[in-house]
């Protein structure tokens, strides 16, 4: 037996015993994911104990060192455990920012203090972080940012805005760009961590099309930031921001993926129904579904591959923008064909029938895919420029 073989067993024994039978299947709503945080909410007393064992175990961020509470695994370890989680239909023990996005920041830029401090609790899902980026008038031009940060000796005292925080209400940290250094542009911003209790912080949602609001405007007023809470270097947090971009427009991208939900032909014959050989009694719907499914499987592969690729150091730096791009496209695509299956019964906003709405709403909140972290057009030009290389791009 290879040592790959003996993982896989080790690993399909061990999420038999761990695995709760609540946490198998397709995730229906935003209800059955599991966020973390100082005041989480769990859809069953399951998911808080999926997310602690996974925790426990550093699965949650398998390829993370051991010493900072990862799972120590390597590459090929991790895709062995994610394809037995698919195998049980396992849901994500823990959807995390921290994991996403903060984490690998913290592992390319951050002191052995912070790694020590922040990995761990981020690992067992202990704390819920935000994104302080975007600002008004400062989003695809983002490096214009205008919240300052005044040097107050051992600390800074911070004041301004940012807008499109997304969940910056339910969140226990975020990581935050701060201008540092007002006469320049790029060399004038830094990358800070902050308590969302710290005083002077308040936030206010944003009510969405989908009539949800996962997304906030948040206030500094006078926020005291402790100078140890600085990641990387003074008036270097862009080459902080940007790596967190490649990682968070990668996280975005994998959207696109089929891993969550039900098949689209399933859901689409409970209002259509069969024909007599058993098929999606709609041809041209059924078409259309096959070839978003031969589309996402493409892409599952593509970036399988390119994440291979990022951890061996040779991506191309446009590839979080191609991978961001068309996992965002294939994300509105899926809802789109979700409505088109349900016919005039998926507007339905409100009523206990359709989970007040829940997909009319869903197909709502993708449109905000091409917006949020880059915008498409934005991607575009990234692709254009430093890919293809074409004249005048």
């Amino acid at each position: 037996m290879s040592d790959l073989e003996g993982f896989r067993a080790e690993v399909r024994r061990w999420l038999e015993d761990n695995c709760p039978r609540e946490v198998r299947g397709p995730i229906e709503s935003e209800n059955d994911m599991i966020w973390g945080g100082r005041i989480a909410t769990f859809k069953t007393p399951a998911h808080k104990l999926w997310m602690e064992r996974m925790g426990a175990k550093g699965w949650t961020a398998p390829e993370w060192p051991a010493e900072y509470g990862g799972g120590g695994l390597t590459r090929a370890q991790a895709k062995v455990l994610a394809s037995e989680l698919r195998r049980i239909k396992a849901q994500p023990a823990l959807n995390s920012f921290g994991i996403w996005m903060l984490g690998p920041a913290l592992l390319a830029f951050g002191t052995e203090e912070q790694k020590k401090k922040f990995l761990p609790p981020i690992v067992r899902g202990e704390i819920r972080w935000c994104q302080g980026y975007s600002e008004p008038g400062s989003g695809s031009d983002l490096a214009s940012l205008q919240t300052r940060a005044e040097d107050k000796g051992d600390h800074w005292i911070v004041n301004g805005q940012k807008i499109w925080t997304s969940y910056a209400d339910q969140a226990d940290w975020i990581f935050c760009l701060v201008r540092t250094d007002p006469t320049s542009k790029h060399r004038g911003i830094s990358f800070v961590l902050f308590d969302m209790t710290t005083p002077g912080v308040s936030t206010r949602p944003i009510t969405l099309i989908s009539g949800k609001s996962p997304f906030c405007e948040t206030f500094f007023d006078n926020v005291r930031v402790e100078k140890e809470n600085l990641v990387g270097e003074l008036n270097r947090g862009w080459d902080v921001a940007k790596y967190l971009l490649a990682h968070e427009r990668t996280m975005i991208g994998e959207m696109g993926e089929s891993m969550m939900g039900r098949p689209l032909g399933a859901v689409a014959r409970d209002s259509i129904g069969s024909d007599d050989l058993g098929r999606l009694d709609d041809p041209m719907l059924r078409a259309r579904i096959a070839e978003w499914e031969l589309d996402g499987a493409a892409f599952q592969l593509a970036m399988d591959s390119a994440v291979d690729r990022m951890k061996a150091g040779q991506a191309h730096p446009a590839l979080a923008s191609v991978l961001k791009y068309y996992g965002s496209e294939l994300n509105k695509r899926r809802y789109e064909l979700l409505m088109s299956a349900g016919g005039i019964d998926a507007l339905e906003w409100e009523g206990e029938r359709s989970q007040d709405g829940e997909r009319a709403r869903s197909w709502l909140r993708t449109k905000a895919n091409s917006i949020e972290g880059g915008t498409t057009e934005v991607q575009l030009n990234i692709i254009a420029k430093h890919l293809l290389t074409l004249p005048g791009a």
